[in-house]
């Protein structure tokens, strides 16, 4: 009889220590993120597919993207929607941005963000939040709370700003392979359009995800970037940073 897997421990943060290990992605090696180095079980452990512990191709050629124009970023406040890691978010405040927002729903990505935040001596907020939810769109996970108690990571603390915990404030909106699931991606490109319409810059990075509305968008610059070696089976993606005009 095979022997069950060890329980996972008690706190997100925990989880994420235990079942992962510090590393350089390849193709954005400015960036430590903590990485596992299996999916399957970890999935089956936590319940939902481990976003936060790798590093996926349309979040490393949008990384890319900003480290290489950092422009876009400096003196700007910042929100990564969907941050998994937090690796574009730890991108966007390497380059420069005034505040750094990184927003998903997974308590398990807030913990994995605050860690990498940290270990890249980075300031990013962490929010725990379905941005997404509204009443007449078909994905939705939680009302707004506001940001988690002690997720403001990394060393440099200074004064509390309000674009540092609102995202709607936000100038510079960013967002890495987010367009693999139709309810998802149709509620991510509301979310986009509004954030558009109040005049903030949208950015996305994609791997040529099947429900990315490309007509919608204007083409930056094509990656061939690796593949996570796990869930995807090419070795080498091609990803795309798009810009919403």
């Amino acid at each position: 009889m095979t022997s069950p897997p060890p329980a996972l421990p008690a706190t997100p943060k925990a989880v994420v220590e235990a079942c992962t290990r510090p590393a350089t992605p390849a193709y954005v090696p400015e960036v430590r993120l903590r990485v596992a180095d299996e999916v399957f079980d970890l999935w089956q452990r936590t319940g939902r597919l481990p976003y936060w512990a790798f590093a996926w191709a349309g979040g490393l050629a949008l990384a890319r993207h900003v480290l290489d124009h950092p422009g876009l970023m400096a003196g700007r406040a910042v929100l990564d929607l969907a941050s998994g890691s937090g690796l574009v978010a730890i991108a966007a405040a390497r380059a420069g941005a005034a505040s750094v927002i990184a927003a998903d729903i997974d308590p398990l990505a807030g913990a994995a963000i605050a860690l990498n935040a940290e270990a890249n001596d980075v300031r990013v907020t962490v929010l725990l939040d379905d941005l997404l939810a509204a009443p007449d769109r078909p994905y939705g996970h939680a009302p707004r709370s506001g940001p988690e108690p002690g997720t403001q990571s990394g060393p440099k603390a200074g004064p509390n700003r309000s674009t540092e915990f609102d995202p709607d404030a936000t100038e510079v909106v960013l967002a890495g392979d987010v367009f693999y699931e139709r309810p998802m991606a149709e509620s991510i490109m509301a979310y986009l359009e509004r954030a558009r319409r109040r005049g903030a810059t949208v950015v996305v990075g994609d791997p040529d995800r099947a429900y990315l509305p490309r007509h919608r968008f204007t083409r930056l610059t094509t990656h061939q970037v690796p593949g996570s070696g796990l869930l995807e089976a090419e070795e080498i993606k091609t990803a795309t940073v798009w810009r919403l005009p």
